[in-house]
């Protein structure tokens, strides 16, 4: 009887031990699987395929300085507040940009000015989807003040708004940034060493603060400043106007200064 008992006792202090040695190895399996998953989380951005890259021209710029162009001192100065990510700005750049340099900008008539928003359309999308915020738009931005360094920001430029894939869709990533970087004729070294410190991230979030001190609240927003009989006027135009919009003002702001347009 007691060996029976006895028995019993050890079979279930076996079937305790072949339960427990199942949890441990389930747990093992478990902290493996999920090791697993954070190293291919880690790595996985290192090992994805960068969308392709192409090549965009810059045009012919007049007296192009960092992040300028024109003669600066020119009687009507143009700030634009944007972002690379920004569709209306990319509409401004295809559609605008060029007929104002050619009638305005070339003409020793307008100083013109790009300047980031910070990370607005990022900013936006996360406070949208209640999600946290990637850093496209201000690294974008950072790239371009960043290939300015190498007097190359206007080529930075046009090569950022001819690689946007979309907003927050991983255009600007660091690893496209750098490839886009490359394809824009930059020297890496340098770019990578500006890039990697964050050298104008002090500079993007004054570019954010004085927009928003502007009453910016969309992208594109224009700034413009002129002079007469020495008092300082501004003005501004919101949105991807079309040409005939700036046209309009920069004639009337020109006749007001006593500037005969040609």
């Amino acid at each position: 009887m007691r060996s029976e008992k006895k028995s019993k006792r050890q079979e279930r202090r076996q079937k305790i031990l072949q339960q427990e040695r199942r949890n441990r190895l389930l747990t093992i399996g478990l902290i493996s699987l999920g090791a697993a998953f954070l190293v291919f989380a880690v790595v996985w951005p290192f090992l994805r395929p960068v969308a392709e890259v192409v090549s965009a021209d810059p045009g012919t710029l007049f007296q192009p300085e960092d992040n300028t162009l024109g003669d600066p001192n020119a009687p009507i100065t143009i700030e634009e507040y944007a972002d690379f990510q920004c569709p209306f700005c990319e509409r401004f750049h295809e559609e605008t940009e060029p007929l104002l340099k050619q009638y305005y900008i070339d003409t020793g008539k307008v100083h013109f000015v790009y300047r980031s928003m910070g990370n607005f359309v990022s900013d936006n999308i996360a406070r949208a989807k209640g999600t946290p915020a990637t850093t496209e738009s201000r690294d974008a931005a950072l790239a371009a003040y960043c290939a300015g360094d190498q007097d190359k920001f206007w080529d930075m430029h046009a090569h950022l708004f001819a690689n946007v894939l979309g907003e927050d869709v991983g255009s600007f990533t660091d690893r496209r940034l750098k490839s886009i970087a490359e394809t824009a004729g930059l020297d890496m070294e340098a770019f990578n060493s500006c890039y990697d410190s964050g050298k104008y991230l002090d500079r993007i979030q004054q570019d954010a603060e004085d927009g928003q001190a502007a009453n910016v609240t969309g992208t594109p927003g224009f700034i413009i400043t002129y002079t007469v009989n020495g008092e300082t006027k501004t003005d501004r135009i919101d949105g991807a106007q079309p040409f005939s919009a700036f046209q309009q003002k920069l004639e009337a702001i020109l006749s007001e200064v006593g500037v005969v347009s040609e």
